[in-house]
């Protein structure tokens, strides 16, 4: 690799440094009950998705282990090749039980799962015409990816605003082409909640299919906790593994038409390797799991209004946030980092969010709260943030 290559990427990453927006690889320990081991430091960790506490729970841990001794440690193929195997249907079996809808497919990450099913869907040559997307302005980057990748010109509105969804519904109205509405229906960074039967109602009215991305709800909110468009009339039902269901991987829900235009057509599954028996039997476990633990959502979501009274109280921003997901929103980027390493010597993982995950002025620590965290922990994230106000 030439001397010249690496100085112009040299350059790129020491222009980020100037600028408070370089990022750094952080090495951590194992982590057990919301505590990871950092830098040979024990520190309550705030900045995980494992909102439930799954990703160390013993079913999930002992159901993969089992998986893999009764089939291995890989998958050995893509789907289509010979890499499905019975496991997977049976998650997909109960993907759409836990959802409602008629079929579910697996894919391998959240990212490679919007990024591929959207540059999928969205094929000009396919639906014989550009169609109309209209995205809400915070989506996730994976799915700008998908839209992009598609070649489709984003009609975007303001943020959970949906009166401007309104207005660009029918001011687009009579022009050619499939309409589709994007949205999460709880923002990552924002920690609030997309109105969904408000979506679905103008997805109704406008003759648009509504596609979910319920990456951060799924296992903390909705109906069994299986998110807030379950059992709902939502064209296209996407979420993860990788966060409260505490494994790894994503699905879409949809129709059997979809699924097999997929399976057909979407590039990232036909050619990517499919997960192995491990992932999977981590993944039904969840999926098993998840509807018997009512109450332990009903207390991370009690302990998560806790923190952002008293994060209020203490005279800081935090949002819209009405989820698990709660950010301390602080706005330039030094003083953001300044105060991850103020909590980080107090012994807290908060992590400093900046451009271009969020909007330039809008740094933040993104604090995350898991079933896993004690009251003793909650307590201590409140008297440290209190202690900052002061």
């Amino acid at each position: 690799m030439s001397d010249t290559f690496n100085n112009k990427l040299s350059a790129y990453v020491n222009g980020l440094d100037a600028q408070g927006l370089r990022r750094r690889l952080r090495t951590v320990g194992q982590t057990r009950n919301g505590h990871t081991q950092f830098k040979g430091r024990d520190i309550i960790n705030f900045s995980s998705n494992n909102y439930m506490g799954l990703a160390q729970h013993p079913v999930l841990i002992e159901r993969a282990c089992q998986w893999a001794q009764n089939w291995g440690t890989g998958s050995m193929a893509s789907r289509l090749v010979c890499g499905t195997m019975e496991l997977h249907e049976q998650v997909e079996d109960r993907l759409i039980e836990a959802k409602g809808g008629e079929a579910a497919l697996i894919f391998n990450s959240g990212f490679q799962g919007n990024s591929a099913i959207l540059s999928a869907l969205f094929d000009k040559d396919i639906l014989g015409t550009e169609p109309l997307v209209f995205c809400d302005r915070l989506n996730h980057a994976s799915m700008h990816h998908g839209l992009k990748a598609a070649g489709v010109r984003q009609i975007r509105y303001r943020h959970n605003d949906l009166n401007h969804l309104e207005e660009l519904l029918q001011k687009h109205e009579g022009k050619p082409g499939d309409r589709f509405i994007l949205s999460e229906s709880v923002f990552s960074m924002d920690g609030d909640q997309s109105d969904v039967d408000a979506l679905i109602a103008l997805a109704d009215r406008y003759g648009a299919q509504l596609y979910l991305d319920e990456a951060h709800a799924t296992g903390v909110l909705g109906q069994r906790g299986f998110g807030l468009c379950a059992g709902k009339n939502v064209a296209f039902k996407m979420g993860t593994f990788s966060k409260a269901l505490g494994g790894f991987g994503a699905y879409l829900v949809c129709s059997k038409a979809v699924k097999d235009y997929l399976v057909n057509r979407c590039t990232g599954f036909i050619y990517s390797t499919s997960l192995p028996p491990a992932v999977l039997g981590a993944m039904d476990a969840a999926l098993e799991l998840v509807p018997s633990m009512d109450e332990t959502r009903r207390c991370l979501l009690k302990n998560a209004q806790k923190v952002r009274d008293s994060f209020i109280e203490s005279g800081f921003d935090v949002g819209g946030s009405t989820t698990q997901i709660t950010p301390l929103i602080v706005g330039e980027e030094d003083h953001t980092l300044e105060m991850a390493k103020a909590l980080e010597d107090a012994g807290i993982l908060g992590i400093a969010i900046r451009p271009p995950t969020v909007p330039r002025g809008t740094s933040r620590i993104r604090f995350a709260l898991s079933a896993a965290h004690s009251n003793e922990d909650i307590n201590k994230l409140r008297d440290v943030v209190r202690s900052f106000a002061r």
